[in-house]
Protein backbone atom coordinates (compact mmCIF):
# COMPACT_ATOMS: atom_id res chain seq x y z
CA UNK A 1 0.00 0.00 0.00
CA UNK A 2 1.41 3.62 -0.74
CA UNK A 3 2.09 6.69 1.69
CA UNK A 4 -1.15 7.87 -0.40
CA UNK A 5 -3.17 5.29 -0.04
CA UNK A 6 -2.47 4.54 3.90
CA UNK A 7 -3.22 8.35 4.66
CA UNK A 8 -6.32 7.82 2.73
CA UNK A 9 -7.44 5.09 4.83
CA UNK A 10 -6.56 6.57 8.01
CA UNK A 11 -8.52 9.59 7.31
CA UNK A 12 -11.55 7.35 6.00
CA UNK A 13 -11.07 5.69 9.45
CA UNK A 14 -10.94 9.59 11.69
CA UNK A 15 -14.10 10.54 9.86
CA UNK A 16 -15.90 7.22 10.73
CA UNK A 17 -15.68 7.71 14.02
CA UNK A 18 -16.81 11.46 13.82
CA UNK A 19 -19.30 10.72 11.98
CA UNK A 20 -20.43 7.62 14.32
CA UNK A 21 -20.25 10.42 17.21
CA UNK A 22 -22.76 12.55 15.44
CA UNK A 23 -24.75 9.49 14.82
CA UNK A 24 -24.83 8.56 17.90
CA UNK A 25 -25.31 12.22 19.19
CA UNK A 26 -28.34 12.38 16.24
CA UNK A 27 -29.88 9.57 17.06
CA UNK A 28 -30.16 10.70 21.09
CA UNK A 29 -31.57 13.94 19.48
CA UNK A 30 -35.16 13.17 19.98
CA UNK A 31 -35.50 11.93 23.38
CA UNK A 32 -34.32 15.51 24.17
CA UNK A 33 -38.08 16.65 24.50
CA UNK A 34 -38.37 15.88 28.35
CA UNK A 35 -36.95 18.54 30.84
CA UNK A 36 -34.69 16.01 32.12
CA UNK A 37 -33.10 15.48 28.91
CA UNK A 38 -33.17 19.23 27.67
CA UNK A 39 -30.56 19.65 31.26
CA UNK A 40 -26.79 21.23 30.55
CA UNK A 41 -24.25 18.35 30.97
CA UNK A 42 -21.85 19.89 33.57
CA UNK A 43 -18.61 20.55 32.79
CA UNK A 44 -16.25 18.13 34.01
CA UNK A 45 -13.65 18.88 36.49
CA UNK A 46 -10.11 19.36 35.38
CA UNK A 47 -8.62 15.87 35.10
CA UNK A 48 -11.85 14.23 34.08
CA UNK A 49 -11.71 11.12 31.50
CA UNK A 50 -12.06 11.87 27.77
CA UNK A 51 -15.50 10.67 27.70
CA UNK A 52 -16.58 12.86 30.16
CA UNK A 53 -15.32 16.08 28.08
CA UNK A 54 -16.77 14.64 24.78
CA UNK A 55 -20.27 14.59 26.24
CA UNK A 56 -20.04 17.72 27.30
CA UNK A 57 -18.64 18.98 24.27
CA UNK A 58 -21.44 17.60 22.00
CA UNK A 59 -23.89 18.92 24.75
CA UNK A 60 -22.43 22.40 23.68
CA UNK A 61 -22.20 21.89 20.65
CA UNK A 62 -25.95 20.96 19.94
CA UNK A 63 -26.89 24.01 21.41
CA UNK A 64 -24.79 26.39 19.25
CA UNK A 65 -26.22 24.81 16.34
CA UNK A 66 -28.53 27.50 14.79
CA UNK A 67 -28.15 28.88 11.24
CA UNK A 68 -26.05 25.31 10.44
CA UNK A 69 -27.73 23.70 7.70
CA UNK A 70 -26.02 20.13 8.79
CA UNK A 71 -26.94 18.30 11.73
CA UNK A 72 -23.71 15.84 11.29
CA UNK A 73 -21.21 18.80 12.47
CA UNK A 74 -17.18 17.97 12.56
CA UNK A 75 -16.35 17.78 16.13
CA UNK A 76 -12.67 18.04 17.53
CA UNK A 77 -11.94 16.78 20.40
CA UNK A 78 -8.32 18.28 21.70
CA UNK A 79 -6.94 16.49 24.70
CA UNK A 80 -5.01 18.06 27.47
CA UNK A 81 -1.77 17.18 28.83
CA UNK A 82 1.88 16.76 28.03
CA UNK A 83 3.00 13.03 28.25
CA UNK A 84 3.81 11.39 24.79
CA UNK A 85 -0.12 10.00 24.14
CA UNK A 86 -1.35 13.53 24.43
CA UNK A 87 1.34 14.48 22.24
CA UNK A 88 0.66 12.08 20.01
CA UNK A 89 -3.10 12.78 19.57
CA UNK A 90 -3.23 16.27 19.32
CA UNK A 91 -0.57 15.91 16.37
CA UNK A 92 -2.41 13.31 14.59
CA UNK A 93 -5.46 15.41 15.45
CA UNK A 94 -3.98 18.97 14.26
CA UNK A 95 -2.72 17.02 10.50
CA UNK A 96 -6.57 15.14 10.26
CA UNK A 97 -7.83 18.89 10.48
CA UNK A 98 -5.44 20.53 8.82
CA UNK A 99 -6.42 17.84 5.67
CA UNK A 100 -10.02 18.59 6.15
CA UNK A 101 -9.30 22.49 5.60
CA UNK A 102 -7.09 21.52 2.78
CA UNK A 103 -9.82 19.97 1.05
CA UNK A 104 -12.55 22.47 2.50
CA UNK A 105 -15.85 22.11 3.81
CA UNK A 106 -19.29 22.83 2.01
CA UNK A 107 -20.68 26.31 3.01
CA UNK A 108 -23.67 25.75 5.85
CA UNK A 109 -21.43 22.91 7.85
CA UNK A 110 -19.98 23.45 11.42
CA UNK A 111 -16.97 22.75 12.72
CA UNK A 112 -16.14 22.22 16.30
CA UNK A 113 -13.64 22.49 18.66
CA UNK A 114 -13.21 21.48 22.27
CA UNK A 115 -10.72 20.32 24.65
CA UNK A 116 -10.30 20.08 28.65
CA UNK A 117 -7.04 23.48 27.92
CA UNK A 118 -8.62 25.77 26.20
CA UNK A 119 -5.91 27.34 25.45
CA UNK A 120 -3.95 24.12 24.09
CA UNK A 121 -7.26 23.91 21.89
CA UNK A 122 -6.87 27.09 20.93
CA UNK A 123 -3.02 27.01 19.43
CA UNK A 124 -4.60 23.51 17.56
CA UNK A 125 -6.97 25.64 15.77
CA UNK A 126 -4.75 28.98 15.22
CA UNK A 127 -2.15 26.22 13.56
CA UNK A 128 -4.83 24.38 11.68
CA UNK A 129 -6.01 27.89 9.55
CA UNK A 130 -2.46 29.58 9.39
CA UNK A 131 -2.04 27.99 5.74
CA UNK A 132 -5.78 28.69 5.06
CA UNK A 133 -6.87 30.21 2.01
CA UNK A 134 -8.98 33.14 1.38
CA UNK A 135 -12.57 33.06 1.87
CA UNK A 136 -12.27 28.76 1.73
CA UNK A 137 -14.75 29.08 4.16
CA UNK A 138 -17.45 31.27 3.75
CA UNK A 139 -20.71 30.24 5.24
CA UNK A 140 -18.89 27.58 7.15
CA UNK A 141 -19.37 27.96 11.44
CA UNK A 142 -16.24 27.28 13.24
CA UNK A 143 -17.14 26.90 16.82
CA UNK A 144 -14.80 27.24 19.94
CA UNK A 145 -15.45 26.24 22.79
CA UNK A 146 -12.87 27.61 25.28
CA UNK A 147 -11.44 30.62 27.15
CA UNK A 148 -12.77 34.05 26.81
CA UNK A 149 -8.75 34.82 27.19
CA UNK A 150 -8.39 32.53 24.18
CA UNK A 151 -11.33 33.96 21.68
CA UNK A 152 -9.91 37.07 19.95
CA UNK A 153 -6.96 34.89 18.78
CA UNK A 154 -9.19 32.33 17.58
CA UNK A 155 -11.14 34.41 15.65
CA UNK A 156 -8.15 36.29 14.30
CA UNK A 157 -6.64 33.22 13.21
CA UNK A 158 -10.25 32.52 11.54
CA UNK A 159 -10.17 36.07 9.77
CA UNK A 160 -8.57 34.81 6.79
CA UNK A 161 -10.90 31.79 5.89
CA UNK A 162 -13.57 33.65 5.87
CA UNK A 163 -15.52 31.67 8.22
CA UNK A 164 -18.53 32.79 10.48
CA UNK A 165 -16.96 32.46 14.18
CA UNK A 166 -18.71 31.43 17.59
CA UNK A 167 -17.37 31.11 21.00
CA UNK A 168 -18.88 29.01 23.53
CA UNK A 169 -17.57 29.90 26.95
CA UNK A 170 -16.79 26.56 28.87
CA UNK A 171 -18.63 26.52 32.04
Amino acid sequence: MTNKNLAGAALAGVMALVLGACDQQKSAEPAATTPAATAAVAMPAAGSDAAAWKKYLADVVMKNMQGVKTNRPYMYFVPAGDDGKAQLDRSNQLDNVQTVISRGVLPGNMLAFGGPDSKITADLIVDAFADGQANTFKDVVVLFVGAPADSERVQAALATVGASYRFAEMK
